[in-house]
């Protein structure tokens, strides 16, 4: 063999040993990005909540935290789905080459996501890329739906749910011993919060009134949310009027009770076990007196007799 034949078998060996250190270097890169990490699948990737996750340091992956450990890590993390652009909004270009997840440890599928993580108890830091695109895996999503059925009430009494406006009819000022109508503008509202890391969408609808009219007057719970009366029926009496004995300023609260419906995940809608109750901001309503007087004097013989347009005043 010659001596180009030569330098030429060298250099193939050396590419070969290069292309085998390049491949290994890749596939143990590959290895370290693509960790199949366990926990919290969300098949419509809405983030969870920082505080469930804390780093590993052995694997360099992402766990759950158990209930009641106090994490170490002076960062908070959480993850968002691979091309997510916030809302329903994804990234084209980026789906057309973002990861596969398929076949995860106990074979189900996984979602492609990026890891952020921010400083843990600094008031307005901001959320950094932390590592990733990576698959997160999750044999079995559908256990946490005992824990959120058991959860959904709980979280259902402490959404900030609009319990409605009072209307009162003649307003701000009404008579003693006349009916005021009273009557409530509330409507059916819908929430959308993550529970153990699942999208949970809630709906809720007002069912029942309560009228605290502020004398000591309460009726209701009752189905009934009023309605508006034309100017020349003041006066009249209605479903949730009321009469005040005594002038004076009062407090009148309306108490509106809402049935829930939730579904996991774009799942079926479920109905939230009990009901929720919420109140209203105060009404205040002046109740005023009125005088009525006789009077013997004919206005046309006598202009300024008492009650006629021209007597003094």
């Amino acid at each position: 063999m010659g001596y180009i034949g030569k330098v030429l078998v060298i250099f193939a060996c050396c590419v070969v040993l290069l292309t085998t250190s390049l491949l290994t270097a890749v596939a143990e890169d590959e290895s370290k990005q693509k960790p199949r990490i366990g926990g919290g699948f969300v098949d419509t990737g809405v983030e969870v909540g920082a505080d469930n996750w804390v780093s590993d340091p052995d694997t360099g992956g992402f766990t759950r935290a158990k209930s009641g450990t106090v994490s170490t890590d002076p960062n908070e993390y959480k993850y968002e789905l691979q091309c997510h652009l916030g809302g329903g909004d994804f990234d084209t270009p980026c789906l057309a080459r973002q990861l596969e997840c398929k076949d995860g440890p106990d074979g189900e599928d996984g979602i492609p996501v990026t890891w952020l993580s921010r400083p843990r108890g600094v008031p307005g830091a901001v959320w950094a890329h932390h590592s990733g695109p990576t698959c997160l895996y999750d044999a079995k999503p559908e256990d946490l739906l005992p824990r959120i059925a058991a959860e959904i009430q709980r979280q259902f009494q402490s959404l900030p749910v609009n319990a409605g406006t009072v209307v009162a009819q003649p307003s701000p000022h009404t008579l003693r011993g006349a009916e005021t109508n009273f009557y409530a503008e509330a409507g059916e509202q819908q929430f959308d919060v993550t529970m153990f890391g699942q999208q949970v969408h809630i709906v809720a609808t007002p069912v029942q009134y309560t009228w605290n009219y502020g004398d000591g007057t309460v009726f209701g719970p009752q189905p009934s949310m009023g309605g508006p009366l034309p100017q020349d029926r003041w006066g009249e009496e209605t479903r949730t009027s009321h009469a005040y004995g005594a002038t004076g300023d009062y407090q009148v609260v309306l108490t509106t009770t809402f049935q829930g419906t939730y579904s996991v995940n774009a799942g079926p809608p479920l109905p939230i076990p009990g009901q929720g109750q919420f109140s209203a901001a105060p009404q205040t309503i002046s109740v005023w007196r009125s005088l009525t007087r006789n009077y013997a004097d004919d206005c046309n013989a006598n202009p300024q007799g008492q009650g006629c347009p021209s007597a003094p005043r």
